[in-house]
């Protein structure tokens, strides 16, 4: 069932206005929850909170709480495996669900650090997949799904890593791109072939916290605390600065969706649909004034997850022809 906006609007006959642009996002859920991450599986949706970990079978339409054996409920980052759900948590390490959230079991052996922060999963082949943690105090991997863990530090230990993901292009050998940093210090490292040796990539980053980090269309983009949104055409090897119309330089989460690049920050969500060359502002009045922690792109639509003001939801298709109607392109 596809979302559908409460208030129906026509971009041909009204001009833009703060209220034209509320009737795009509707709070769905969790109203009061800080929400940190998001991770779909098929038809199921999962919100990741300061509370647990919530599920929603009808694009966001409403969430059940999945807790069952999840001793900390202090949720960081979710990742999908096959039919194998990962949680980190702030304290509890990572907990392992089977059947959608409905049972968890901590699979810690080998994780030294307990504070995870990003999980990611590298390899489409799901018996061979590599599970990747980053913690404050580096990287992990796993290849049984959990089961053990060794650390993967080289030129990385004691480092905070706050966001993974894999993608660029190197032929078939995954590449394994790590955010690190706190508020002093930053970086992006990378890992080629599921290496345990990282090499940084930096030139033209500031040495600031990485807190995301995106892949669109073989295009690489960190947002970064304080300084917003930089890009790579080349794995990382060079960055430039693409925070045109971005007034809110704390960038905590990226999304995308083919060419369509979304920001999360401290005042609700920035698109851009030229690879962040430009951006605009595509707030209602209630999410200009929320932090935004956690983006994802869902059965065409746009889910925001916040902090203390639940879940928002709007169209895709509809965020864009917001922008078309600014005279943005």
């Amino acid at each position: 069932m596809k979302l559908v906006c409460l208030v129906v609007c026509s971009f041909a006959v009204l001009p833009f206005t703060s209220e034209f642009a509320s009737s795009q996002w509707v709070q769905s859920g969790l109203p009061n929850a800080s929400v940190n991450t998001f991770a779909e599986s098929g038809s199921k949706l999962f919100a990741g909170t300061d509370g647990g970990v919530y599920l929603s079978t009808n694009n966001g339409l409403s969430w059940s709480a999945v807790n069952s054996g999840l001793t900390n409920l202090f949720l960081n980052t979710l990742a999908v495996s096959g039919t194998n759900l990962f949680a980190g948590t702030s304290g509890g390490g990572v907990f392992l669900s089977s059947n959608n959230g409905r049972n968890w079991t901590a699979v810690n052996d080998g994780l030294t650090n307990v504070s995870v922060l990003s999980l990611t999963v590298s390899g489409l082949n799901t018996s061979s997949a590599m599970l990747f943690a980053g913690t404050n105090g580096g990287a992990f991997r796993s290849t049984n799904n959990g089961t053990n863990w060794e650390a993967v530090n080289a030129y990385l230990a004691n480092t905070t890593i706050n966001t993974l993901v894999v993608g660029g292009t190197n032929g078939s050998v995954p590449m394994l791109f790590a955010g690190a940093g706190d508020r002093m210090h930053g970086g992006v490292f990378l890992s080629v072939d599921n290496s345990p040796i990282w090499t940084i990539e930096n030139t033209g980053l500031p040495n600031a916290a990485i807190h995301s980090l995106a892949v669109s269309d073989s295009i690489l983009f960190a947002g970064i605390q304080g300084d917003g949104v930089f890009r790579s055409t080349n794995n990382g090897k060079n960055w430039i600065a693409v925070n045109s119309g971005l007034t809110n330089h704390f960038v905590y989460c990226l999304a995308s969706r083919g060419t369509t690049l979304f920001a999360g920050t401290r005042t609700g969500v920035f698109l851009s649909t030229n690879n962040g060359t430009n951006w605009t502002e595509v707030n209602n009045t209630d999410l200009s004034k929320a932090y935004v922690r956690a983006l994802i792109v869902y059965d065409n639509n746009l889910f925001a997850g916040t902090q203390d003001a639940g879940v928002w939801i709007c169209p895709v298709s509809e965020l864009v022809e917001l922008l078309n109607a600014r005279g943005t392109k």
